[in-house]
């Protein structure tokens, strides 16, 4: 057994009753209810600036911190707590003689429970229009200094830093007679290091992306992740592997959904929830995106949801069996009915009417979810054996004026939207993809194949599969054609516009091939690998 935890079972009988405590808080969230119960145990509250008024002003005895220390608070309130009889009551061991002897002497009484959050940083720097000195001045200096210096001494102090906790501690307290074990004390002091951990970590992070200015592919030195555990799932990708749910931010994203009906999420409904709401945010007008394993199995686009969602369908009802359904807009009760005509895993929308929710709530296990934000991430993480790589987000939105066309026959306004939309959701498609579509709708979709061709020859099939029409159609690929047989294939297949990057040593050989079979074809110069 590890020394630690033999330490924690022989003391899990030594409870320390609170007696003194200092609470400096800036979420006052739930403050004045746990600040009565400290004082059915008499504990005397000692606090500063705005804590202390609205404690007196909940008709609370408080003692003012610059009455303990002798000093009064000052430089806008900068230096207030920073002071040997402020931290000293946290920091002496009440085992220690020579510590005992030092209180004392120097008229520093003990402090069992410190309650402070920080100065709202995260919250300040979440606006995308703060300045820095805005930002500087919401860098809790004291706040952080209070939380080590009593989380040291965890043996004889308890330290709170999430107002989640006070229903808990005070349950303890009435339990225990005032009192709060070493148990409780060794598992709130490894929160509060927590917690100042990822305060630093977000300090440095905004710090340091400001010194480095406006370069886009300026990265930190050293890279902090910080995330709190929002939910253990039941498994991982597969039954045998643990998994959990943290979230880096507080409102946005699928990580951050509100789930308004339906059994809990999976780690793989997370994953594909995340690549179907990113696929439709890239959309413009009422769309709707089917997604399987990641890839999209249809996505179409219409005058309203329900119309976009039929076309979605169409493209392959099969896989859509057990899928991810995505919109980009408000869901009404009619398109909602259409969705449930099939089984699927998940929904998500950016909002629900009430008769929608009605719809889908006939559904026990349909998961429902809500979501803020679209494609909002600077950055992609990913983890490799040893470490971590680090890029910039595929947030490149293409546009009519970015295309070069080099072909003898210009594409046709319908084929340059066929073009438009294939493009759009060739980005959201794992490597090598290729999608036909035309204006509204996808066609056939190939993905992850191991070379190009298959993937044609996949997404062409799909097509053929459910009765679709590929004549006139358009293909995108999300890197360039490195042979004709490429064209050659879309040709035998009907289509009549050809959407790809550019960039290979025989582009020149594509071109011809699409001028032969009289094909418009387009240069991007921009591709969408997604591994």
């Amino acid at each position: 057994m590890k020394p630690l935890f033999r330490f924690l079972l022989l003391k899990m009988t030594n409870p320390v009753k609170i007696k003194r405590a200092l609470l400096s808080v800036s979420d006052k969230t739930g403050l004045n209810e746990f600040a009565a119960v400290l004082a059915e145990f008499g504990v005397q509250m000692i606090s500063t600036g705005g804590t202390a008024r609205s404690l007196r002003e909940a008709g609370f005895d408080v003692t003012d911190v610059s009455e303990v220390t002798g000093f009064p608070e000052m430089m806008d309130g900068r230096v207030k707590t920073l002071h040997p009889k402020i931290h000293g009551a946290f920091l002496a061991l009440r085992d220690n003689e020579e510590h005992i002897a030092a209180m004392k002497a120097h008229d520093i009484e003990p402090i069992d429970l410190v309650v402070v959050n920080l100065y709202p940083f995260e919250n300040t720097i979440a606006n995308p229009n703060v300045t820095l000195e805005e930002a500087v001045e919401n860098i809790d200096i004291g706040g952080p200094a209070m939380i080590r210096s009593a989380s040291k001494n965890w043996r004889s102090v308890a330290v709170v830093t999430d107002a989640k906790a006070y229903e808990q501690i005070a349950a303890e307290l009435r339990e225990n007679d005032g009192s709060l074990s070493l148990e409780t004390r060794a598992s709130l002091a490894a929160a509060a290091y927590r917690r100042t951990s990822e305060y630093d970590s977000a300090i440095t992070n905004y710090l340091s992306k400001a010194n480095a200015g406006q370069e886009t592919n300026a990265f930190l030195a050293s890279l902090s992740l910080s995330a709190k555990k929002a939910a253990d799932l039941r498994y991982g990708e597969n039954p045998h592997q643990a998994a959990a749910l943290y979230t880096a931010s507080s409102t946005v994203g699928v990580a951050n959904a509100e789930q308004l009906h339906g059994k809990e999420m999976s780690f793989n409904n997370y994953v594909d929830t995340d690549a179907a709401w990113s696929l439709v945010a890239d959309l413009n007008g009422p769309a709707a995106a089917i997604i399987k394993h990641t890839n999209p199995s249809g996505v179409g686009v219409g005058s309203s949801l329900s119309e976009a969602y039929k076309r979605a369908l169409s493209t392959d009802p099969v896989s859509a069996f057990g899928g991810i359904v995505a919109f980009n807009g408000k869901v009404d009760a009619g398109t909602a009915r259409l969705v449930i005509e099939i089984f699927s895993e998940v929904v998500v929308a950016p909002d629900f009417d009430e008769d929608a929710l009605d719809v889908f709530r006939t559904k026990k296990n349909l998961r429902v979810l809500k979501v803020k934000g679209g494609n909002a991430e600077q950055n992609v993480v990913r983890q490799i054996s040893g470490g971590y790589l680090l890029q910039s987000a595929d947030l490149h939105v293409l546009a009519e004026s970015d295309l070069k066309v080099m072909t003898k026959r210009q594409p046709t306004d319908d084929e340059m939207r066929s073009m438009m939309l294939a493009w759009a959701v060739c980005k959201h498609v794992k490597s090598n993809a290729i999608v036909f579509a035309n204006a509204v709708q996808t066609l056939g979709v190939g993905a992850g194949q191991m070379n190009r061709v298959d993937s044609v020859r996949i997404a062409a099939s799909r097509a053929e599969r459910f009765d679709l029409d590929l004549k006139g159609s358009a293909v995108a690929s999300d890197a360039f054609f490195p042979f004709r047989d490429n064209v050659d294939e879309a040709a035998r297949f009907g289509a009549t516009a050809i959407i790809q990057p550019g960039g290979s040593v025989k582009d020149a050989e594509s071109i011809e091939a699409a001028d032969e079979h009289g094909i418009a074809m387009v240069f991007t110069g921009i591709r969408h690998f997604r591994h």
